[in-house]
């Protein structure tokens, strides 16, 4: 049963007829009510996951629980057909748990906090906010264990929780969650910080009511949604076409040594609304790269992604989400049955951006971006230091974001957008580490006309004893390039230990012991190049290779001869242009650096890695899957 609202007041809002003016300053007051709600936490937060590197979503919704602001789109659609119960005035919940939620949020780390606004006994709107949690439990410190089975090795699951009744804590459920975490002390103070930032935003919501009134408010968000619901079905007019589209990318294993995965989508349009498909998905994994993917996510992800490529001046929320239709088959990676492992689930994540890049561009090559997007690498330190005293680290590291038909992808960036680094002086001040390389690699990004950005390579010297996890994928396969641009480098991660001898680590791994004086490279991939390389202007080239974002010998691969003092040789380079376009031909769209099995054929020669063995899925997953599409088919 889908939750039931309690209301002392139900007179219903009318729609009243706005102007313009009043319109622009209840957008404009929502907006700021929004990046107050991310001051708030910032200001409060102690884990650096969250305070430095702003890894949380905030949100307010109408009354629908349509997102009017934000930045990852509505989950309470999917919230409110889970839970189960009432909801209430003075109510707050708290769940941490993806299959109680409808994938509301996809994995255990994530702590959503939901708040319904309620003004005069009416409910008027929504406040959410979630971050993710340094630890949570679970098998392996950070909760993210790449080799879990079961959600159940993740660490403490909260179903739907009234953590606030009548504006009271519930004290004791939120002792008995703490006493289940590793950091307590960060997680209440986290805790606290998503629930200030919700108040603020109940706040900001019930003066902008009293104000302007409620009818008013209430018309202003509807019109705020129905005009991106105009906007966007514009774009996707002019962008999808009528004919399916196809496209398959691959996570590279999945830290039980196989792989790799497909992740395979169809896109279509069929009148006003988007069709995407993602039937030839693989099976679920055994292992805890599975991402509940909930399709109201789906539908965020994907709004983004067109408005920042097509018309970044699209105010984003949801209210194009009646405009596009998402088919997951269930027990599948995107959609797995519990109690499927979810931890790892990051890299499909963030390939997911690239399926999308690779269908939304074939409507419209013009505006086609390389791959890059990829992954959000993750790093975990953690031990006891010489006084004893438990540390613990959870960072997210940067790659290259691919180049776009309208300029070079950043280098070392994050997959969000509202990312940022946690400062070395930070890690330094606060972590027995030391950061002796902070830079991008060269070469690593793809070459093209608009080229793929670089990679970040991070040296972390551990000065105590402790055990490291890894997290990252692009490992096997490239970030690919577009419409003649080259794939970006792939990621590695080596250790080199104090006794002089090197390791080359997998991409995913959990308890890696490390010894003070050892050095750790993180090295993330490249994006992939946009465009054909050898129409990049040479004298480009020649300032990226002064910037040291591009080598002289990787400069070729631009058909670019530069001489010692970075000068063109503009003879040499013709000479040059002229029998690398001979010999390549045509320009393909998509630069994929080879097959599967061209890259699992020289996986170790080129990688130092074993290639990953053909995935394993169990019987009933397979079965899931058949009864799945069969159901989607009308049951034929």
């Amino acid at each position: 049963m889908p939750a039931k609202i309690i209301q002392s007041n139900s007179r219903p809002f009318k729609r009243v007829d706005l102007d313009p003016i009043t319109l622009d300053i209840i957008e404009n007051a929502m907006l700021n009510a929004r990046y107050e709600m991310d001051a708030v936490l910032f200001r409060t937060a102690m884990s650096p996951g969250i305070r430095e590197q702003h890894d949380e979503f905030p949100m307010i919704a109408n009354l629908e629980g349509k997102m009017v602001v934000g930045q990852f789109g509505s989950f309470i659609y999917g919230f409110k057909e889970a839970y189960d119960g009432t909801i209430e005035e003075g109510d707050m919940f708290l769940t941490t748990d993806p299959y109680s939620c409808n994938g509301a949020i996809s994995h255990i780390n994530d702590w959503l906090l939901l708040r319904p606004i309620f003004k005069d006994g009416r409910l008027i709107a929504y406040a959410a906010m979630f971050g993710h949690m340094t630890d949570v439990g679970g098998k392996v410190p950070g909760s993210l264990p790449t080799d879990a089975r079961e959600i159940f090795e993740e660490g403490i699951r909260i179903p739907p929780t009234k953590i606030y009744k009548n504006d009271e804590l519930q004290s004791d459920i939120l002792d008995i969650i703490m006493h289940n975490c590793r950091l307590p002390h960060w997680n209440r103070s986290d805790f606290n910080a998503l629930v200030a930032a919700i108040r603020t935003a109940e706040k900001r919501v019930i003066e902008l009511s009293e104000r302007f009134g409620d009818d008013v408010f209430y018309s202003a968000l509807d019109e705020l949604l129905e005009r991106n619901k105009r906007a966007m079905g514009k774009l996707i007019k002019t962008t999808v076409p009528t004919k399916k589209q196809y496209f398959e990318d691959y996570v590279c294993d999945d830290g039980l040594g196989m792989g790799p995965y497909k992740i395979r989508c169809a896109m279509w349009r069929e009148g006003e609304k988007v069709i995407f498909d993602f039937d030839g998905t693989d099976p679920q994994s055994i292992s805890s790269i599975n991402f509940y993917l909930n399709e109201e996510m789906f539908k965020m992800f994907c709004g983004v992604y067109m408005i920042m490529v097509f018309d970044p001046q699209i105010m984003f929320n949801d209210g194009f989400y009646d405009l596009m239709e998402v088919r997951i088959p269930y027990g599948t990676l995107l959609k797995p049955r519990e109690p499927a492992a979810l931890s790892c689930r990051t890299h499909a994540l963030g390939r997911i951006f690239d399926v999308l890049g690779g269908l939304l561009g074939q409507g419209n090559p013009d505006f086609l971006c390389g791959a890059g997007f990829s992954d959000s690498p993750h790093f975990m330190y953690s031990g006891y230091d010489k006084d004893g005293e438990w540390y613990q680290l959870y960072s997210i590291g940067f790659g290259g974001i691919p180049g776009k038909p309208f300029g070079d992808g950043p280098d070392g960036h994050s997959l969000w957008p509202s990312f940022t680094n946690v400062p070395n002086e930070f890690l330094e001040s606060y972590f027995p580490l030391r950061i002796e390389v902070y830079e991008t690699i060269p070469d690593s990004g793809g070459p093209g006309l608009h080229r793929g950005g670089n990679g970040l390579s991070m040296g972390y010297r551990f000065l105590e004893p402790g055990e490291i996890s890894i997290h990252d994928d692009r490992w096997l396969t490239y970030p690919w390039g577009v419409n003649g641009g080259l794939p970006g480098r792939r990621s590695e991660k080596i250790l080199h230990r104090a006794d002089g001898t090197v390791e080359n680590l997998p991409s995913k791994c959990d308890r890696i012991v490390v010894k003070a004086g050892d050095l750790l490279y993180f090295n993330t991939w490249g994006g992939g190049g946009c465009g054909d390389p050898l129409q990049r202007p040479a004298e480009r080239v020649a300032f990226d290779a002064k910037a040291g974002l591009v080598t002289i010998e990787g400069a070729r691969r631009y058909g670019v001869v530069l001489n010692d003092d970075f000068t063109v040789d503009e003879k040499k380079t013709k000479a040059l242009r002229g029998r690398m376009a001979k010999k390549r031909g045509k320009p393909n769209i998509f630069d994929f650096g080879g097959s599967i099995e061209q890259l699992k054929a020289n996986c170790e020669k080129e990688t130092g890695h074993a290639a990953p063995r053909q995935p394993e899925f169990q019987s009933w997953a397979l079965e899931t899957v058949k009864k799945s599409r069969k159901k989607a088919a009308g049951g034929r």
